[in-house]
This record gives structure tokens, C-alpha cells and sequence, in this order.
């Protein structure tokens, strides 16, 4: 079956966060300017999703609902069939989204006061929640490896003052687009383990893998370490369903489910039923079949825009395993980062996600959002060029 994934769709004007935002936060006009920042995709979901839609709008009606097993069942179903990860349709905890579920995780496991762990440069939300959170960040720096990074623990332990509670782990990467593998995942489960930390490992992004990588989950990984270990997965990412927010959190060890569930029960959250029907659908194997035809799609992006960008003295994209965002590194160029969001803002009329935002690591990065039709990625990877043009 064939997909569209080129289709303009038109977003400005429609409280797109991606469009409607980018001129406040980062001086670029939706009417000129190209959204490349936050994560979400710019093409439509999967026909089975938008059926489900329909079927629900049909039958207008959308009162309260209760249990959802045919929910639970589709996401054991899928993360058993693209994951080789068996779960128990028990050990599922949804949330208002991965953003709720990772501040949920700090404020249900953690103190005002107590220490974060995280390793950096890392999608920035970790940094946010911890400090509205009113915890202490600790921000262990991922070590620069060629076109990968890779973990310090002597460093990461240097860190630590023994108040810490709560390690948040990004699996696959973000920013850098890197799958861990298992022998890191274990490794990583273990400091957890040595130092008493909740691992809550945000796995949004896994099923946004390319040809010849395997994303394997942290629980598939390290199972000797459920008892404190906490997986955050969702649909979102994957078929551009954000705006439903809902996510899940999948918790084998029973007391650490149970301590969510009345925290969850405290605030009197319930999920919608509408992103219930959207990820029921989705998590299908017509779900998959999609899944499969825009990661070709993306991987035509990706091609597109590191072949420019890499063309550009001093300017390389880290080669992604996994995600839809480059991680492109101007430190050769000499330039300052305010002189490159210049150029990016002023030349280029992109918006993207500032590299220092990530934490240590990012000072000379761009983040840029590749999900979206293939004449934008063109269009974006000409600006770039003619935007560095004097570098040629």
C-alpha cells in the first residue's frame, strides 16, 4: 500500500505549536520561514489511525470510560512483535503524555531538594522538569567518540553526593540519534543499582529506527533490574499523535507500579479515550506497515540534508541510528553559537532547537527536525548552504 508523506500539509494558523510559536521563541515568521524544532512530524498519521478517528466521530458519543483491555493487549502486541520485549498487559501505567509521566516519575520517587541524574547533551525537558520540579540537576557529560558518545562512569560516580534518586535515561538518544547497546544498558541499569536510583528510561523514540540498527529496550537489556527500573514508551513520536497525550509508563516491580497508580489516583487522572482509540489502532499491523514506509521516508531526508550539510566546511551531521532530528556540529566552522543562530534565523529563516539547550555537549549544535515532506528538507538544506555559502 502506498503512503503520502510529500503532501503540503498546511499547519499555520492552526495552534500548531511547530508554526504557530516559532516567530516568539525564535524570530522566525511562519509566512517565510521553515519549522525544524519541536518534535513532532508534519505529515499525517496512518490511515488506520485517522479510521479510528472516524469511527469514533460517527458514533458521537464520548463519555467516560472504564479498563481498555483491547489498549493493553495492542501495545503488548507491538512491543512483543517489533521489540522481541514480552510485557504483561498489568504492568502498563498511562499518563497524560511522556512529559507528564517523566515530571510524574521525579515527583513520585524523588524530594524537593534530592539530586536528578542525567546524562548530557539530552533532550532538554530533563533539565526543565527536575527544576520546576524544585530538584537539584545532576548532569553527568556524555564523552565524544568520532560520530558517537559514549558514557564516563568514574566521571558520572565523581558527581554524585549520595542524595541523588532518580536517573533519567534516553534510549535512544536525543539529540544524537544513538541506539545503546545492550552491554551499555546493562551497564548503566547496574550504576542505578550501585547508587539507589530509579532508572526511568524515556524510550519515545524507539520505534524511529533505520535500516541495519535494532533498538532493544532497557527491560530486555537488564531485567535483573526491574525492581527499580521504569520504561516510558508512546505512540506519539511515531505516528504523530502528540497533541493526544497519551503515553505509558511500563513498570514491572509491583510496589514501584503501585506507587504511580496513587499518584496518578491523587491528582484524579484518567486517559482520554480518544488517544486510547488512536494508539489502539495504531499498534496494529497496519499500524506497522506505515511505520516501515516513513522510516524510508525519513531515511531519504536524512540523506538529503547530512549530503548538504556535510558539504559545508567545517559543518558535519552525527549519522542518526535512530529519530527524525539531526545533530549537526558546527565547531569547525570557528564560528560563535550566536553568530550560527544568526545565520539559521536571519539567512536561513529556520527555526531549530538551540544545541546549548541539551546541556554539556551542545554548545556548537543545531537540533533539526527532518520530519517532514522532502521539499522542505530540500529547501531547508539550500537555505543552509547559501546561508554558510562565504565557507566555501
Amino acid at each position: 500500500m502506498g503512503f503520502d508523506f510529500d503532501t503540503i500539509i498546511e499547519r499555520r494558523g492552526t495552534n500548531s505549536t511547530k508554526w504557530d510559536k516559532m516567530e516568539r521563541l525564535y524570530g522566525v515568521a511562519p509566512e517565510d520561514g521553515l519549522a525544524m524544532w519541536t518534535a513532532d512530524s508534519d505529515f499525517r498519521t496512518a490511515p488506520c489511525v485517522i479510521e479510528a478517528v472516524k469511527r469514533a466521530a460517527e458514533q458521537g458519543v464520548f463519555g467516560y470510560s472504564w479498563d481498555h483491555p483491547t489498549y493493553r493487549a495492542a501495545i503488548q502486541w507491538w512491543m512483543k512483535t517489533r521489540h522481541s520485549w514480552d510485557i504483561d498487559t498489568d504492568w502498563i501505567v498511562t499518563t497524560q503524555g511522556l512529559g507528564n509521566a517523566i515530571a510524574m516519575s521525579i515527583t513520585t520517587w524523588s524530594e524537593p531538594g534530592d539530586g536528578i541524574v542525567f546524562f548530557s547533551p539530552v533532550y532538554h525537558e530533563f533539565t526543565h522538569k527536575v527544576k520546576k520540579t524544585g530538584r537539584r540537576v545532576v548532569e553527568c557529560p556524555l564523552v565524544r567518540d568520532g560520530d558517537t558518545y559514549v558514557i564516563d562512569f568514574d566521571d558520572a560516580q565523581s558527581r554524585l553526593s549520595g542524595d541523588e534518586r532518580v536517573l533519567l535515561w534516553c534510549s535512544p538518544q536525543n539529540p544524537s540519534g544513538r541506539i545503546w547497546t545492550p552491554k551499555e544498558l546493562r551497564a548503566v541499569a547496574e550504576f542505578a543499582d550501585r547508587n539507589d536510583l530509579i532508572l526511568v528510561s524515556d524510550e519515545v523514540h524507539h520505534d524511529l529506527v533505520y535500516a541495519g540498527h535494532t533498538f532493544v529496550p532497557i527491560d530486555v537489556a537488564a531485567p535483573d533490574y526491574r525492581h527499580r527500573t521504569v520504561s516510558l514508551t508512546a505512540a506519539s513520536k511515531t505516528f504523530n499523535i502528540a497533541g493526544q497525550r497519551t503515553g505509558n509508563m511500563v513498570i514491572p516491580d509491583a510496589k514501584l507500579r503501585g506507587e504511580m497508580k496513587t499518584a496518578l489516583q491523587k491528582i484524579d487522572y484518567s486517559p482520554s479515550t480518544l488517544g486510547i482509540d488512536m494508539v489502539t489502532a495504531a499498534y496494529s499491523p497496519e499500524g506497522a506497515e506505515w511505520v516501515d514506509a516513513q522510516m524510508l521516508h525519513l531515511e531519504g531526508n536524512r540523506q538529503v540534508f547530512d549530503n548538504a550539510m556535510n558539504a559545508i566546511p567545517g559543518v558535519h551531521s552525527i549519522p542518526l541510528q535512530a529519530t527524525f532530528l539531526a545533530w549537526v556540529d558546527f565547531s569547525g566552522t570557528g564560528m560563535t553559537y550566536d553568530e550560527i543562530s544568526a545565520r539559521f534565523r536571519d539567512d536561513a529563516r529556520i527555526a531549530v532547537s538551540a544545541g546549548p539547550g541539551f546541556g554539556a555537549g551542545g554548545e556548537l549544535f543545531q537540533r533539526i527536525n527532518l520530519a517532514t515532506q522532502r521539499s522542505r528538507v530540500q529547501d531547508a538544506a539550500d537555505r543552509l548552504v547559501a546561508a554558510f555559502s562565504d565557507l566555501q
